[in-house]
Formats: structure tokens, C-alpha cells, sequence
């Protein structure tokens, strides 16, 4: 008898489901207890990953249940690729729908903060520009310019204070949140990532440099969205974690 593939990941993945039909060892035995020691595996493996994938999420729900929040999780959402570092990409909008979650409004967006410090982390390496460039080239030409940021770069805008909530669980001695939107910019100066509060202005202007504006398009967003915007600030952060790694006319 052959095992429907769907119904077969549909019980692995359920530990409360039915074992399929038809389940035999190469000579033709029941296989069923097999199953189950195999279903168990997958089960803790796909809910360490997932633990490990978002370790400020799993803190701030609690062990047991972060437990059964990936357990939900990984009944709908099936790994898309054999490495268990990417598994995970849809926890924040999981965590929207998910009614014991639903009322922590900003969880989603601690997941995206969880998950875009592994991106960064995996991501390519590249070399920073020489930051004196910068000075060389004439004011008009630079704001004409396109400045390309490391691949590392991950920037999180949010309605909650997502720093500070990442800040106050993981960080020794760090104050207790206060209710306010934070831009964070996650940059890896050498093999780690980190997350950086950036100022008044800086979300816009790195996210207009993401997405392939010029260097003043990006302050006129930035000024735009708040006037004290600092750009000697902004780019002191930016050259002190090389992520400044290429600058196009």
C-alpha cells in the first residue's frame, strides 16, 4: 500500500494525528512505533531550530509557551529548504494571526528583529569604501551619488520600541522599555550582528539608501520626516561598522 505524501507530513508534523496507512520496514513490517520515535524527532528538531531562530521571542512568551506557539507554527508552515538557518521566515505574520499572541503587539516585530540578526549574520561579506571619498567628491556630485550598504544591512522600522525590548532581554542592566516607535539598524562590523537605535530620521534615510535612492534623496527624507535629523551621526554609525561598501555617480 503507498503512503499518500500528503497526509504522510501532514501526520509527521501532528502529533496528535493518526499514523498514515499502509507504514512498513524494508521486509514488510509494521512500522508504526518507528513512525512515532521519527515523527518525535522531527518535532523537537523543527522547534529547537525554531527557538533558536527567535531566542527574544521564545524569552518573552516563556519556555512552555514558545513550545506550543512553534508547535502550532510547524504544522502550517513546512520547512522550504533543507537548511534549518532559514527556517522560520514566516513567524511574524504567524504571530499576527495567532490568537494567544494576538493582544502583543509588538511580538511581530520582535520576530522580525530575531530573524533579521540571522539574515545578517549569514549574510555575504563585503568591503567598506574608503570613508575620505566622501569628503573628495564635490557636494553636488554627492548627493547625485548612490551609496550602496553591506549586504549585512538589515533595517527594522517599528511602531514599538523594539530595541529596547530587545535591549531589556539580552542585555545586562538595560533599562525598562518605554512605549515609543524605534527605527533599529542591524549592521555587522566583524562576524556578529548587532542591533543599533538610530536617530531621529535615520530610518528613512537608510531606508531610502536601501532602496537605491541618492545619498539626497536619502537626507531629504530624513529631514522630511524629522528636521534635527544628524547626518554626521548617521554616518559615523554607517563607517564605524563598515557598512558603507560602495558609492556610484
Amino acid at each position: 500500500m503507498t503512503v499518500d505524501q500528503t497526509t504522510f507530513r501532514r501526520a509527521l508534523l501532528d502529533p496528535e494525528a493518526q499514523r498514515p496507512e499502509g507504514l512498513g520496514d524494508g521486509q514488510g513490517r509494521d512500522a508504526g512505533r518507528r513512525f512515532d520515535v521519527y515523527r518525535n524527532n522531527v518535532t523537537v528538531s523543527l522547534s529547537e531550530a525554531l527557538e533558536t531562530a527567535f531566542p527574544t521571542v521564545a524569552k518573552l512568551v516563556g519556555a512552555q509557551n514558545f513550545k506550543r506557539l512553534a508547535a502550532t507554527f510547524l504544522r502550517q508552515h513546512l520547512p522550504s529548504s533543507p537548511l534549518m538557518m532559514f527556517y522560520g521566515d514566516d513567524m511574524p505574520t504567524f504571530l499576527e494571526a495567532f490568537e494567544p499572541t494576538a493582544t502583543i503587539g509588538y511580538l511581530p516585530d520582535i520576530a522580525r528583529l530575531d530573524l533579521a540578526l540571522r539574515h545578517s549574520y549569514h549574510a555575504a561579506d563585503a568591503q567598506p569604501f574608503d570613508p575620505a571619498t566622501l569628503q573628495a567628491i564635490p557636494p553636488e556630485q554627492l548627493m547625485a551619488s548612490t551609496v550602496t550598504l553591506a549586504p549585512a544591512t538589515r533595517l527594522i522600522r517599528s511602531k514599538w520600541p523594539v530595541h529596547a525590548i530587545w535591549a531589556f532581554n539580552t542585555v545586562p542592566g538595560a533599562p525598562k522599555p518605554t512605549m515609543a516607535a524605534q527605527d533599529t539598524l542591524i549592521l555587522r562590523a566583524d562576524l556578529d550582528p548587532e542591533p543599533h537605535l538610530l536617530p531621529a530620521g535615520g530610518g528613512a534615510f537608510t531606508d531610502a539608501l536601501l532602496n537605491g535612492q541618492t545619498f539626497g534623496a536619502a537626507i531629504e527624507a530624513a529631514t522630511t520626516e524629522d528636521a534635527t535629523f544628524d547626518l554626521s551621526t548617521m554616518l559615523a554609525l554607517l563607517i564605524v561598522n563598515n557598512a558603507l561598501t560602495d558609492l556610484k555617480d
